[in-house]
């Protein structure tokens, strides 16, 4: 199986990346939010109130 194939980079800066994988043994996404050197592992569920609550911070 090609890894590769199930990431996909939504946003990457110099220091800050967040991507998204799929877990095929659950058949679900996971979310990876990179902050230097700490890693955020989100569900889908987790993401969208992970981001909902970043976009209500940024207003």
């Amino acid at each position: 199986m090609n890894r590769e194939a199930n990431v996909k980079t939504l946003s990457e800066s110099e220091r800050y990346a967040v991507w998204v994988s799929h877990h095929a043994d659950e058949d679900e996404l996971i979310y990876h939010v990179e902050i230097e050197n700490v890693t955020l592992h989100l569900f889908e569920d987790e993401w969208e109130e992970f981001s909902t609550l970043i976009l209500e911070a940024i207003r």
